[in-house]
């Protein structure tokens, strides 16, 4: 079957959500991801989700406004797929899709918190390397440039969502 991956439609959120119940093992993520729905740091159109050929959405990829120092960059979380679509290269397609959405929309810069062998795969990089720091251990901090200049650089804050400062 094939999957593709577009911009989230407001219609796509109770679908959405129960993508992420079963993809975590609790309702943080979902909840999370409700949350920043109605926070300043949504951003329309880098919300993006893989939708089987029934209409079905089996994955969702999303990247928020993150303060960095004194500019602006992009988070990148959560990430979810379905459990009978995860390994079969869903999640993959989901960030490329949704790192193109930032790249296309002009952003500078993309920060995961996460495993950083998976997201080596994409270009992420160490975040200490482009001078950026988060209240989150380094080894576990990544960030991708999709600009030349004008990088932002500095210490992560996180949307009030997230329970970070």
């Amino acid at each position: 079957m094939t999957v593709t991956t577009r911009a989230e439609l407001p219609e796509d959120a109770p679908a959405t959500r129960r993508l992420h119940m079963a993809a975590f093992p609790g309702p943080d993520e979902a909840d999370l991801v409700d949350a920043l729905r109605r926070d300043p740091a949504w951003l329309p159109g880098l919300s993006v989700v893989a939708v089987e050929e029934s209409g079905l959405v089996v994955g969702h990829a999303l990247l928020t406004r993150l303060q960095i120092g004194e500019g602006w960059g992009l988070a990148l979380a959560p990430v979810a797929v379905a459990p009978e679509w995860q390994r079969k290269g869903v999640g993959a397609q989901l960030v490329r899709a949704a790192l193109a959405a930032a790249e296309a929309a002009g952003e500078r810069l993309v920060v995961v918190v996460g495993d950083q062998h998976y997201y080596a795969r994409f270009g992420f990089t160490p975040a200490f390397e482009h001078g950026i720091t988060a209240d989150f251990p380094p080894e576990y901090i990544g960030a991708l440039a999709l600009a030349r200049d004008d990088v932002p650089r500095g210490h992560c804050r996180y949307p009030e969502p997230f329970g970070a400062v």
